[in-house]
């Protein structure tokens, strides 16, 4: 019997291009269990190079100590051979198996276990101690160990570095003049399964605390970098995301303050659009980011299209929608004074029916989704000033930026651009979406969405998948 890290007798270049493939599968159960907020561990059972079986690791959503991703798979592999007994099977796991683990394989009587990353804490295939070696048991299972330990190792350590940020951003104390949303109420999000990060630290933050979600490699070629409006947050991107993680582009898109899972001021005057612009500028600059694909909409773009003209080499790409660029110079739309004047009248309107109004597909989950943020009218501010700071006159606070940035793009902008519009929104559609797309260098024709409305996000998938063929060789 070979020992925990051995390599065993006939351990061909063939036979090491099987447990890479089988582990490749076994951390793609990982990743599932990393999603559902479980430590990312998975499992599966092969035999006759065939698969039986895979676990996950789910002890928090079971409530079970037992339910690590060994124990799934071999009670899977069990319930399919119709035997408890596992001769001649082989059970891949991501991470080294525990002392409760190993007993299981061993009265299992697999024929061998692949492990991939060691686990000095617990392990029981040699780190900590080696039941696998204990010459007393009347079974012996062949153990290998350190298939792709360091994608394995990867996986863990990336689950728990997050999870010791979000422990750290819940102590971040709160400021006076803020309101932070009770983490519940982003309990169980529907298609939003993310684990989000939070920054304090960026300067012109003062202490508020700023979410923003960051997935995919940290060393993407394209970063796509999503910016909500009003009076949404980066939930608007949850139908897109999946498609560029799939690309395996990197995704940043942060709630701005006053939205989503950052912190809200209780006074209105706390939002301009010179804080809002440097606290984005300050995000890109603390996370170093480079490629960036701007995805704007709404007040994403207000802002965002002010963002490219600081430092160009950072950006590579546009994706435009329903936005405009805020120069002042111009009359605002009739049907974004119609929605200036709704909500002075009615402030407190409901933010998910405001949404599901224009995107009849979506359910009830989802208009919670959308109201989540704000549990009542002392977390609205931002709502109630938004529609008030849009510039409307050349010498409003924001038009001179907007007025640098509609020059930048016009003449010195050097990405590609995609730019789509939901035909059916009353308030940045297709009129207003024509004369932008006039002010951006090498803007193509425009997509217009004829059933999407002014959150176009929600039926982006199609839109995704365009932008990943776009930028497939940059």
């Amino acid at each position: 019997m070979t020992s925990a890290f051995d390599v065993p007798p006939g351990h061909t270049g063939t036979l090491e291009s099987t447990d890479d493939r089988y582990m490749r599968m076994a951390l793609a159960q990982a990743r599932e269990a990393a999603i559902r907020g479980e430590v990312p561990v998975g499992a599966v059972v092969v035999k006759d190079d065939e698969v039986i079986a895979t676990g996950a690791n789910s002890p928090l959503s079971e409530n079970d100590p037992t339910a690590h991703a060994e124990i799934a798979a071999l009670r899977a592999a069990g319930r399919t051979l119709g035997n408890y007994r596992l001769e001649g099977c082989t059970l891949y796991v991501t991470l080294e198996p525990c002392s409760m683990c190993a007993g299981a394989m061993l009265h299992s009587r697999l024929a061998r276990v692949v492990f991939g990353a060691p686990d000095p804490k617990t392990g029981a295939a040699g780190s900590v101690l080696n039941l696998f070696s204990n010459k007393l048991i009347n079974h012996h299972t062949q153990v290998s160990g350190g298939v792709l330990h360091e994608e394995c190792a990867v996986v863990v350590q990336a689950f728990f570095r997050k999870r010791r940020e979000v422990e750290k951003a819940v102590a971040q104390p709160l400021r006076e003049d803020a309101l932070r949303t009770p983490d519940k109420r982003f309990a169980g999000l529907p298609g939003y399964p993310w684990q989000g990060r939070y920054t304090q630290q960026l300067p012109s933050l003062r202490g508020l605390r700023m979410h923003f979600l960051d997935e995919g490699p940290q060393d993407a070629k394209t970063v796509l970098l999503c910016l909500h409006g009003n009076p949404a947050w980066s939930y608007l991107y949850r139908k897109m995301i999946p498609v560029w993680l799939d690309a395996g582009h990197r995704i940043v898109a942060p709630d701005l303050i006053g939205f989503g899972k950052s912190d809200k001021p209780k006074r209105e005057t706390a939002h301009t659009f010179e804080f809002h612009r440097n606290c984005l500028l300050e995000l890109v600059e603390s996370l170093n980011l480079s490629g960036i694909v701007l995805v704007v909409q709404d007040w994403g773009g207000i802002l965002g299209l002010t963002l490219p003209m600081e430092v160009p080499s950072r950006y590579k790409g546009l994706v435009v929608m329903n936005t405009v660029l805020a120069t002042g110079e111009s009359p605002l739309s009739p049907g974004f004074l119609s929605w200036r004047e709704m909500c002075r009248k009615k402030p407190d309107f409901d933010v998910g029916r405001l949404l599901r109004r224009g995107n009849p597909e979506m359910d009830g989950a989802d208009s919670a989704a959308y109201n989540a943020p704000f549990p009542d009218a002392g977390y609205r501010a931002a709502l109630r000033a938004f529609p008030e700071i849009v510039p409307d006159r050349p010498d409003a606070p924001g038009a001179d930026l907007s007025q640098r940035a509609a020059a930048f793009l016009k003449s010195d902008w050097q990405g590609k651009t995609v730019m789509a519009v939901g035909a059916l929104d009353p308030v940045l559609g297709v009129s207003v979406m024509e004369r932008l797309q006039k002010q951006i260098r090498y803007a193509p024709q425009l997509l217009v969405l004829p059933s999407a409305g002014h959150f176009v996000q929600e039926q982006g998938a199609e839109l995704a998948h365009r932008v990943v063929e776009l930028f497939a060789d940059r």
